[in-house]
């Protein structure tokens, strides 16, 4: 009854909705225009400078593969033109004018990225027209924040190049810029280093609830292959390497590095006592730097406790904490952090921390912070207050593992409370500065989506959509132009998408449409900090 009630509010609300071309996230302006621009095999695309070359065959593959319309290329006077306007070089580089009248469309931007963000506006005006015919409209937009990420854990779960392929078009479709890749933790490492190929050989053996597995892991080819379509997508692909817990896998291929850990996280940390664990640590960084030019690592940081009992026997440690004046564990791990934060700093690369690393005292302008714990906003209040730049990813709502309605039955829930899509959209990140002054630091927000609960595509898929463009429009949309009853009837068509695209999503409209696949459980799950 729950589900029925939900369906039927939102059916109400959107039905009376407005809704500017269908076009997920909202535009900052559009102004409806008379007539239709007929989308057909006569239609051709132009670039003014090579730097478009790239996204004008990108908007013709889309054609293709999702239209069956093939368009041509033209170096002039085609009814498609592509602009980068000549200064103003200083301009937000997502902003773009997208002018649609019924014998030509404009797309400019003083960006290529600010091209390509209108070229998605357009591809998803023709992709919802009826009988290809994209109604006129003058359209201006720019994001609302810099940083609008999506988080996929392959530790616990590996999906392989062609669902992270998949996923990476999905992000540009709805202007996602960031994918934070999680490929080691505990249940398996997934990255290729060449200097330590056990790593991934033996690291990579086994998965959450198959520990047997035969190894699974992204090649270095793989990566760079990864990067670059990543690359022609507009989204940058940022790795994290889990230090100095989460770190079994690692141990297990490597054991003469681990700092031990508890019954049920076993070999779990580095150790930092040790100072061969630098080196080694810093010569995977270095390899992984150079596959992943996005300049910034993600070090982890996050629930060292669970696992570093034995650091207080440990000699090598307790000497460290000798020669050092480290009074307990969590100066130890500060300490560890910060020698790390150097080696990437050394790199020419930014570190990021999960939000328990607020008070290492590392550089500001070359560390962010990500807050995810949503029952601790001190931890947020302290890194905006100390100058770090911080994005945004609270469980509640920013966790994608959590269930999206109350009836389902598998994945996270915090104190019976989820992460419904609702909730994603109406997200505010401006609300959590204090001030104007305070709101550059909020680089913006990023979803995040662990896999204890995400055993094949189907469970991924269903979890992600249509949540994912909730986030878009929370992440791109300005607060005085979000609508959840206009976002709910542009989703729609958006649903009608998916199911072409043959994803197993949920439907919050229809909620009996795709009922939710069981998922094999290890053990209880509780995730209270």
């Amino acid at each position: 009854m729950k589900l029925l009630v939900l369906a039927l509010s939102l059916f109400t609300v959107a039905a009376f909705a407005q809704t500017p071309g269908n076009v997920i996230p909202m535009p900052d302006k559009y102004v409806k225009g008379e007539g239709t621009f007929l989308l057909n095999s006569n239609s051709a695309v132009s670039y003014n400078n090579n730097q478009l070359k790239t996204i004008a065959y990108y908007f013709q593959n889309e054609l293709l593969s999702q239209k069956g319309i093939t368009i041509q290329q033209q170096a002039k006077g085609a009814s498609i033109a592509l602009v980068l306007k000549s200064g103003a070089k200083n301009a937000d580089s997502s902003a773009y004018q997208l002018s649609v009248k019924p014998n030509q469309v404009t797309i400019s931007a003083s960006h290529p990225n600010g091209v390509f963000y209108g070229v998605i506006s357009l591809l998803q005006m023709a992709l919802t027209a009826k009988n290809n015919q994209i109604e006129a409209a003058e359209i201006t937009d720019a994001a609302a924040y810099g940083w609008r990420g999506l988080m996929l854990d392959e530790s616990r779960h590996f999906f392989g190049k062609q669902k992270v392929k998949s996923i990476l078009n999905w992000m540009a479709f709805y202007k996602l810029n960031t994918f934070h890749w999680h490929l080691t933790d505990e249940p398996g490492w997934r990255l290729e280093i060449k200097k330590y190929p056990n790593l991934a050989l033996i690291g990579g053996i086994g998965d959450y609830l198959n520990p047997g597995l035969p190894a699974q892991f992204y090649t270095q080819a793989d990566i760079k292959e990864i990067v670059a379509y990543a690359a022609e997508r507009y989204i940058k692909v940022i790795p994290e390497v889990d230090m100095p817990g989460h770190a079994t896998a690692a141990n297990k291929a490597y054991p003469e590095y681990s700092g031990g850990g508890s019954a049920g996280h076993p070999e779990f940390t580095f150790n930092p006592g040790l100072e061969k664990t630098y080196s080694y640590l810093t010569d995977i960084l270095k390899e992984t730097n150079v596959l992943f030019p996005a300049g910034m690592i993600h070090l982890g940081g996050d629930e060292v406790s669970y696992g570093n009992e034995k650091w207080k026997s440990n000699p090598d440690i307790l000497k460290l904490r000798e020669q050092k004046n480290l009074k307990n564990d969590i100066e130890v791990e500060q300490y560890f952090m910060k020698r790390m934060a150097d080696s990437l700093y050394n790199l020419r690369a930014k570190a990021i921390f999960w939000d328990e690393m607020v008070d290492v005292d590392v550089p500001r302008e070359k560390t962010i912070i990500f807050w995810w714990r949503h029952d601790k906003p001190g931890q947020l209040r302290s890194a905006l207050n100390k100058g770090y730049q911080t994005v945004l990813c609270p469980r509640l709502p920013l966790y994608f593992d959590f269930v999206q309605d109350s009836t389902h039955q598998y994945g996270r829930k915090w104190n019976k409370l989820y992460n419904p899509v609702e909730q994603v959209y109406q997200f505010d990140a401006r609300s959590f500065a204090k001030d104007a002054k305070e709101q550059p630091l909020i680089l913006g927000i990023q979803a995040d989506l662990w896999t204890e609960t995400v055993d094949g595509d189907a469970r991924l898929d269903y979890l992600l959509f249509p949540r994912i463009a909730a986030l878009a429009e929370a992440a791109w949309t300005k607060n005085n132009r979000k609508d959840f009853a206009a976002f709910s009837n542009s989703l729609k068509p958006h649903l009608t998408l998916y199911g072409q695209a043959g994803l197993y999503y949920y439907n919050p409209l229809k909620p009996l449409q795709n009922p939710e696949l069981p998922v094999k459980r290890k053990k209880p799950l509780n995730y209270k900090d």
